[in-house]
């Protein structure tokens, strides 16, 4: 059986210098998305606010790549296994599922995000069978800006955070 031409699944791997802590509560901050990673997420509106678990947040995104085009999408959590990760369900200009899974490596973190979707855009509903491979190329830009971006804001909360007197007990 074949795929349809605007199926697309990606799976980024990025390794980033910090703890799965660090990392989760970035990564788990949907609204500080536009703030840290400003190169793909433009805007963030909340829709509904997460539980006690961190579960239903649902959000309203605009993002964009380095192609001249925009993505108007939603997405809700829909688990959450803090701080190793969660998933996401996309509804929009494309519709899917997204999971991230975040493991300690060392000093480094290790973070996989599994995105499998079907573009709706009609732009990318109908030119996936031609374009495709410009459209995974723009996916992997927006990705790799985010992993330089997550380190950058990794190094940020460092070095904001309050210094520990040394003579306190």
């Amino acid at each position: 059986m074949t795929s349809p031409a605007n199926e697309y699944r990606f799976v980024s791997v990025w390794a980033i210098e910090g703890t799965v802590n660090e990392v989760a509560d970035i990564l788990g901050d949907a609204m500080a998305l536009p703030r840290w990673w400003p190169s793909v997420y433009l805007s963030i509106e909340q829709l509904r606010p997460p539980d006690a678990r961190g579960l239903g947040r649902r959000v309203k995104v605009l993002t964009k790549g380095r192609l001249p085009y925009t993505l108007r999408w939603e997405f809700e959590v829909v688990e959450s296994r803090y701080p190793h990760g969660f998933s996401i369900v996309a509804t929009g200009d494309f519709e899917g599922r997204g999971v991230w899974t975040i493991e300690q490596d060392g000093p480094a973190v290790r973070i996989t995000f599994d995105w499998r979707i079907l573009a709706e855009k009609p732009l990318l509903k109908r030119l996936s069978f031609l374009l495709k491979p410009v459209f995974e190329a723009n996916h992997r830009w927006a990705m790799a800006r985010g992993e330089e971006s997550l380190a950058a804001e990794v190094v940020r909360r460092r070095s904001t955070r309050e210094p520990r007197d040394a003579h306190a007990p």
